[in-house]
């Protein structure tokens, strides 16, 4: 999700212009909609309840950003159908034992490595198929977290 969540970003207080209230930041990039267009401001408040927000550092925008509940509800479906994915591989990998087999796997498997972060690897050189799918399992949590609150609005 790292093209829609934006991470620490979406807890800088910001300030109603008008009644200089508290409301959400939701980042430089937001261009929000007429004050009487009820649906689109429903819709926003659905994408601040799962952490999407316009952050970015400028250069390409914040991402695609689903502009109605439906899609925002597939865009997950299809993101948690893609870190099943990443578990199988992980399942299906054999793990290298030698320098020789793990430079082969650095090679043939590089996609797949550099997506685990470093936290999660117990040794710099390689990564441990039970390290990659806990990576990936808390991912799924996280999505089905979102979704869950989607079910609930």
């Amino acid at each position: 999700m790292a093209d829609i969540y934006r991470g620490e970003d979406t807890k800088v207080e910001a300030k109603c212009p008008e009644c200089a209230g508290l409301m959400a930041s939701m980042g430089l990039d937001f261009e929000s909609p007429k004050k009487d267009d009820l649906k689109k401001w429903a819709h926003i408040k659905t994408l601040y309840s799962v952490g999407i927000t316009f952050h970015s550092c400028g250069c390409t925008g914040p991402g695609y950003i689903p502009n109605t509940t439906e899609k925002l509800t597939a865009y997950f479906e299809a993101l948690k159908a893609d870190y099943f994915k990443n578990i199988t591989f992980w399942r299906n990998r054999i793990e290298p034992t030698t320098s020789a087999e793990l430079d082969r796997d650095h090679s043939k498997n590089s996609q797949q490595l550099w997506q685990i972060p470093k936290s999660y690897r117990a040794d710099k050189k390689n990564i441990k198929n039970e390290e990659a799918i806990k990576f990936w399992l808390e991912k799924v949590m996280e999505v089905e977290e979102k979704l869950a609150t989607l079910n609930k609005n």
